[in-house]
């Protein structure tokens, strides 16, 4: 949607949350149920009688009269995209308790820096710097989580400290990264995918365009499976977020959203040799904090050994009691961050002993009750 015709949608009572940094959804449906997503509280009802089912239905046919679209029984489903907000309407001829909608907010700005990720419990310093030096050595990440939990404002973040002259495309299927408004000095390419333009067609035009990154908003179709191994296999760096409970699950849930018959295999071999790291973050309700957080669970490494057999290693994991399980990156991690010009001790973490790769090597563990959920 044009941005000029957006602004000139009256939102009514709705623009004391749109205003609201701290709101990032909202959720209005069941004939006046109103819900928020907010950073620090997670998602919880609000009661606003004057958010009803004829405010809703008057904004969603603003939005469809100022995109051209039809919006009635027999065409029940709306979408509306501006550069910071995505509206989706369900209409009451199909949603039987009322109009549907959810807003949500996607804007352009980095939300998380050190200092907020170290002091919210996000991360320990540690490993905040370990992916730090992962992303100066061109590792090829991809963030994992379920829906809300903060995967693509990791991302941000993440893709906030590549190097100010590795040109950067961003493909999505809807805007979410905005780093070329982010940072408008940079070169950045964005894209978004459509009917006509597809992930496939997108990614041999990037590969003509030169660029040293590519991120994907988030993997979620075969398609967009097959742009990240193409894009990783010819040399590309990505960064990018898909649906999956444990950063170690990431390449089989790869295989899942496949729609071919391809060799398991093989095609774990190929994610485990390209991509280097892992990441699962969770947004859940803390007992001990008395606020919504959200926090990386789990920093896992692939790698394919000597005899070609696709391994990982769990670099970090935090489990629902508070306990922190610490491990060395391997050998094969160090080899590749090295031939890109990061220089890490073996003992990176200082745990007392060198990682080979091995099965019986040492884990350090602590106890940290104090983040307990």
């Amino acid at each position: 949607m044009n941005d000029s015709l957006f602004s000139q949608l009256d939102f009514g009572p709705l623009k004391e949350f749109l205003d609201d940094d701290n709101v990032t959804d909202i959720s209005y449906g069941n004939g006046g149920n109103v819900n928020l997503k907010t950073l620090d509280k997670g998602v919880y009802k609000v009661e606003r009688p004057e958010i009803n089912n004829a405010l809703m239905e008057k904004l969603a046919f603003q939005c469809s009269n100022v995109m051209g679209k039809t919006f009635n029984m027999a065409h029940p489903f709306l979408d509306a995209e501006s550069a910071e907000l995505r509206l989706n309407f369900i209409h009451d001829s199909i949603a039987t308790n009322g109009i549907s909608c959810v807003i949500r907010k996607t804007p352009a700005k980095i939300r998380l820096n050190k200092a907020k990720l170290i002091d919210e419990k996000y991360c320990n310093v540690q490993i905040h710097d370990f992916l730090m030096k992962c992303v100066e050595g061109h590792c090829n990440i991809i963030v994992a989580g379920e829906t809300g939990s903060g995967k693509t404002e990791l991302v941000k973040y993440l893709a906030s400290h590549t190097k100010e002259n590795e040109k950067i495309i961003t493909i999505e299927d809807t805007l979410e990264l905005h780093l070329d408004r982010i940072f408008p000095q940079r070169d950045i390419v964005a894209i978004k995918t459509n009917n006509i333009a597809s992930y496939s067609d997108v990614l041999v035009a990037c590969m003509r365009q030169n660029p040293k990154w590519i991120l994907l908003s988030e993997v979620r179709s075969a398609e967009a499976v097959m742009a990240v191994r193409n894009s990783i296999s010819s040399g590309h760096n990505i960064l990018s977020t898909i649906h999956a409970d444990k950063a170690e699950s990431i390449p089989m849930r790869m295989y899942s959203l496949l729609e071919s018959n391809q060799d398991v295999t093989q095609f774990l071999s190929t994610i485990h040799r390209y991509v280097q790291i892992g990441v699962c973050v969770k947004g859940y309700m803390s007992k001990a904090l008395g606020r919504f957080q959200r926090e990386i669970m789990e920093v896992c490494e692939f790698y394919v050994d000597e005899d070609n057999k696709p391994c990982s290693n769990v670099i970090y994991r935090k489990t629902v009691d508070g306990k922190l399980t610490l491990k060395n990156p391997s050998k094969y991690l160090l080899e590749y961050l090295e031939l890109q010009g990061v220089i890490l001790p073996q003992d990176t973490f200082r745990l007392g002993y060198v990682n080979n790769g091995n099965k019986d090597d040492k884990v350090e563990i602590e106890n940290n009750n104090n983040n307990n959920n």
